[in-house]
């Protein structure tokens, strides 16, 4: 018998001999699949084979008609009969995939653990202020830009978008022996003003940032890449990665598993450079130093023509995508906590568990999607399911972490916008220059008498009221603020069995002392707003795993690091899972945000339904080129039409 020593040496051998052809065969193989992907539903209509917009109507105020729509409590006589699917969880990643299903007639029910649909767009009212708890400005919403026209879709057209302020963001650089703003640079949208914000604040730094930019650019380029090796076949996506396909294509890999902070390092030496480039990782919850570029580069790309808010307030957008699921007979129903999937002993799912006080119900449909996140997904799931199929979900949840607990600080102002002079941008407020070490010397903190003393090392800061237009109709004379940042999950950990409202005077002094700090350094750069304060509540890691579900008071999902964007992590975080009858959507399946979940959302319908629903929508809009333009609203809060507020 030869020996296996030898054996092993000889097919290394071979390999290396071979090691150029098998990227060959591989990208022959992909070209083949891509040319059938692209072409699969030409046939038959799908959700987007027609424009469904309709004139906007005025914006419904009325509180229990809103109530009806968005907090249409479960019970099981309100079940639809002959599911066509079950959606977990009302986030846009959910909510998006039941309507565009629901516009080929499928009838989908969507359950929602909270009081409210929305996930992270709903929004709460208490004393006369609405804040937003997630939606707090989305970019790409031009007319002609093709996210506008998806959502457009999606809502039939009656959701309008109000255009921050040109300086839309604006970062603060602190001094931390003061405490004082040492830096502050706006951050303009449109054209070349993005770029040139930067240039003005650093000017001899103009190669360097520029440099930056192209890279940027050719990061934010290979997404498609990343989008097809999480729709096309997991088999082909595979032996891919296996065969060392992906680099041959192009760069996908060289800007996916580095680090932002790598290639911050790589174009400059200027500490406030670095911090000013890398501003943003608020948005998506990971430091440069752990960030993947590739995702930083698409959220630059995302904001560089300026941002947008929802009229009305973000609850708008449940609001308005609701309708279309139950036009096709389907359901969005609240207060329904799934707390199992269910499958038929053979390793297909065939439905879910819904948990309401001692009584549980089940539900039946031939597809369910999960828009709870990767790690609430695989703790539904029965170990024996998991054995029995081939899916990747027990491997990701073990090699990738989730984000980092988030805290939020929800401010009522006495005074309008105007009085108050209340910005329509946001603030990011950093402790110093270096935002890396800040970050990770406040989350190594030890919670350990009481209260957390120390300046928090990042703060985003913005006021929800003077985004909309609408808002002082709706709450006159008053406004409000809020006020966000990472807190480590370990810090609360010891009150997560605790019932919310009953969790002790520990846990209220804990968050209350981060929470003011918060404040305090918010108000350095506000000091005019001290003493307008009429109602401050707190949100901490705990308040999002009980309304939003998150594992560990995440926002974000699993982190947005290199290891969730390596190649395999890529491949495996996609809507299939491998798994009969269970798909992901959301912003696990793609990046976190609004866009993210909502692109999520896209993948995951596509692949249910088999067909480029990218392309349908491309092709939709060269359709409409031709034609009117949508009524918009008016950029001047003094032409707002009274009629959108029911009058």
């Amino acid at each position: 018998m030869e020996d296996p020593l030898s054996m092993s040496s000889g097919f290394l051998a071979e390999y290396t001999r071979l090691k150029y052809v098998f990227p060959v065969i591989g990208v022959t193989l992909l070209g083949v699949f891509l040319k059938s992907f692209f072409s699969r539903g030409k046939e038959t209509a799908g959700p987007f084979s027609r424009d469904t917009r309709r004139p906007r109507a005025p914006l419904v105020v009325d509180r229990a008609a809103r109530k009806a729509v968005i907090q249409n409590r479960f019970q099981e006589s309100k079940i639809p009969q002959d599911l066509d699917a079950i959606v977990i969880g009302s986030g846009i990643g959910g909510l998006s995939v039941a309507s565009m299903m629901a516009k080929v007639n499928k009838k989908v029910l969507v359950l929602e653990q909270h009081d409210r649909a929305g996930g992270c767009c709903h929004t709460f009212v208490e004393k006369g202020f609405e804040f937003d708890v997630g939606i707090h400005y989305i970019g790409e919403l031009e007319e002609e830009n093709k996210l506008r026209l998806l959502i457009d879709q999606l809502t039939e057209g009656q959701l309008a978008w109000q255009p921050l302020d040109n300086n839309f963001d604006t970062i603060v650089l602190t001094n931390k022996s003061t405490g004082k703003p040492a830096k502050v640079i706006p951050i303009r949208g449109g054209g070349d003003a993005y770029i040139q914000s930067f240039i003005d604040a650093f000017p001899a730094e103009e190669a360097a940032i520029r440099r930056f930019f192209v890279l940027i650019n050719e990061a934010e380029s290979h997404m498609s890449t990343l989008v097809m090796l999480k729709v096309l076949p997991y088999w082909l996506c595979r032996l891919a990665v296996r065969l060392g396909v992906i680099p041959w294509l192009n760069r996908l890999k060289y800007f996916s598993e580095r680090s932002l902070k790598s290639f911050l390092d790589e174009v400059t030496t200027n500490e406030d450079l670095k911090a000013a480039l890398g501003y943003c990782y608020g948005d998506y919850g990971s430091p440069p130093a752990e960030a993947s570029f590739l995702v930083h580069a698409l959220l630059l790309n995302h904001y560089k023509d300026g941002a947008y808010y929802p009229f009305g307030g973000a609850s708008e957008i449940a609001f308005h995508i609701i309708p279309t699921i139950v036009a096709a007979g389907g359901r969005v129903l609240t207060s329904a906590r799934v707390t199992g999937i269910v499958d038929d002993g053979h390793g297909r799912v065939v439905g879910v568990r819904v948990t309401k006080g001692s009584q549980e119900v089940e539900v039946r449909a031939p597809i369910v999607v999960s828009d709870a996140g990767i790690v609430n997904t695989v703790r539904m799931l029965s170990k024996d399911v998991l054995e029995k199929s081939r899916s990747p979900l027990s491997q990701v949840v073990s090699s990738v972490k989730p984000g980092y607990g988030c805290m939020s600080v929800y401010i009522g102002l006495r005074g309008s916008n105007e009085k108050l002079n209340l910005p329509a941008r946001n603030y990011w407020i950093f402790k110093g220059n270096k935002i890396d070490d800040d970050f990770a010397a406040f989350m190594a903190m030890k919670y350990q008498t009481g209260t957390v003393d120390a300046t928090v090392p990042l703060l985003y800061v913005s006021f929800p009221s003077a985004k909309d237009y609408t808002f002082e109709q709706r709450y006159p004379g008053n406004s409000c603020c809020a006020v966000i940042t990472f807190a480590p999950w370990e810090w609360f950990e010891s009150w997560k069995d605790a019932p919310k409202g009953r969790r002790g005077d520990g846990y209220t002094v804990l968050k209350q002392s981060i929470a003011r700090a918060m404040w305090n350094q918010t108000c350095e750069l506000f000091p005019h707003l001290k003493d307008k304060e009429a109602y401050f509540e707190v949100g901490t890691p705990l308040t999002n795993q009980h309304y939003i579900g998150s594992s560990r008071g995440e926002i974000y999902g699993v982190s947005h690091d290199t290891k969730r964007f390596s190649l395999q992590s890529i491949i495996d975080m996609r809507p299939d899972t491998q798994i009969p009858g269970l798909y992901l959507t959301g912003q696990d399946v793609y990046t976190c945000s609004f866009v993210g979940a909502l692109t999520g959302g896209l993948m995951c319908a596509s692949t249910i339904l088999q067909r480029n629903l990218h392309r349908d929508l491309l092709k939709l809009g060269r359709s409409l080129k031709q034609l009117e333009p949508t009524q918009q609203p008016s950029d001047d809060p003094t032409s707002v039409d009274t009629r959108w507020l029911g009058e």
